[in-house]
């Protein structure tokens, strides 16, 4: 039973150091604020260098959802909430929805989409409750989308996709304040009430929202659309109309919206009738897919670097690596990584030191271990590695 432990510890080990070798070398986001929304803490907990397969073992301490104390050690499978891998942040939350990295890169705030509660995680620390967003989870709704203001560092605000029984909206989270809706109205209904945000290279909002079971929401609806606003509500600068928000249509239930810094493109990943998708997002109607997965592995969150795109896999158990062209084609398949390594993936986030933030839903149809549901916080190692398709 040891050694078939130590095996699969090693097996997520090498699994992550070969997604790690695919985002080696991609641009990384720099960090040019120093603020938080608490006190920086050095030196806790930090990934100080590439995976490992041994880990000093774990203190007893009182588990993150105040559930008695906890044992455990390295190499050993998940022990209550302890996991003894060293890529996972923070253990036993609720399915994630959303996750938004902080400027340290060793932190970040997660959102849990059925409870609505929004917990600040770091490695080696109990997650701490920000806030709670009111939501309603059916549907495929609550909690769905979490972004940084694109003055953070000034501001220190968060916007929140959230459903409630009333509509979907966009929320504004401030310290020590109830969350103050920015945008209401989003139609929602018996599915396709998911959402998701970004920050446009211009530091307006993307807002990608579902049909809310709507096959073919009108042209006035917010539903189904790629929004772009402003951190008011309102429509953005340079909108085609610059009396809406709307920049592009066709949605049907999307499960991220990404931004690449470097070629400024935007990428939306949906879940059609037929199969999930990978679009490139411009004004007016959604082209053709740039990509499509005919077996619907349920895409989920992204994120896009120069020459590379993370997708999330939720039924999939995994996460795709996609490398698209200058002018945002593909060729070849792409890389499937992480394969039944840690469940259902869903968030998915980039961090300001280049790494790449996941969460899990496994509590959500999935098969969860004791420490479920996790955040996982991948370091590329130094050296290379294979890919696997």
């Amino acid at each position: 039973m040891r050694s078939l432990r130590r095996t699969r510890v090693a097996r997520a080990v090498l699994a992550v150091g070969m997604l790690g070798a695919l985002l080696a070398g991609c641009a990384t986001f720099p960090d040019d604020s120093p603020r938080d929304w608490t006190e920086k803490r050095e030196g806790q907990g930090e990934l100080g260098g590439p995976p490992s397969v041994q880990q000093a073992p774990t203190p007893s301490r009182p588990g993150p959802n105040g559930g008695g104390s906890e044992e455990g050690g390295g190499g050993g499978e998940p022990t209550g909430c302890v996991d003894a891998d060293p890529q996972v942040v923070a253990t036993c939350l609720n399915p994630v929805g959303a996750i938004a990295v902080l400027p340290d890169a060793q932190s970040a705030l997660v959102a849990e989409r059925t409870t609505g509660r929004v917990l600040r995680v770091r490695r080696g620390a109990d997650p701490e409750l920000v806030t709670t967003v009111p939501v309603d989870a059916t549907g495929g709704g609550g909690l769905t989308g979490l972004v940084l203001s694109p003055a953070y560092a000034e501001d220190q605000l968060v916007y929140a996709y959230a459903t409630t029984a009333a509509d979907n909206r966009v929320l504004r989270l401030a310290p020590n304040e109830a969350p103050k809706p920015v945008l209401t109205g989003i139609p929602r209904g018996p599915s396709g009430n998911r959402g998701a945000l970004a920050v446009d290279v211009d530091r307006s909002l993307l807002v990608a929202t579902g049909a809310a079971g709507d096959p073919a929401p009108p042209a006035t609806s917010l539903a189904g659309k790629v929004l772009r606003i402003d951190t008011l509500g309102r429509p953005a600068a340079g909108n085609a109309n610059p009396a809406s928000p709307v920049l592009s249509s066709g949605l049907r239930a999307p499960g991220g919206i990404c931004v690449d810094p470097a070629s400024q493109s935007v990428w939306v990943t949906d879940r059609t009738g037929t199969r999930d998708v990978l679009q490139r997002v411009g004004p007016g109607p959604l082209p053709s897919p740039a990509w499509n997965w005919p077996d619907r592995p349920g895409v989920a969150g992204c994120i896009a670097r120069p020459g590379v795109i993370v997708v999330g896999l939720t039924g999939g158990t995994a996460v795709s690596v996609l490398h698209p062209a200058p002018d945002g084609t593909f060729t070849g398949n792409p890389e499937t990584m992480l394969t039944g390594v840690y469940g259902r993936l869903d968030a998915v986030a980039p961090a300001p030191d280049g790494l790449l933030w996941l969460g899990t839903v496994n509590k959500d149809g999935g098969k969860p271990v004791p420490s479920d549901d996790r955040v996982i916080r991948i370091q590329p190692p130094s050296g290379g590695g294979e890919s696997r398709s």
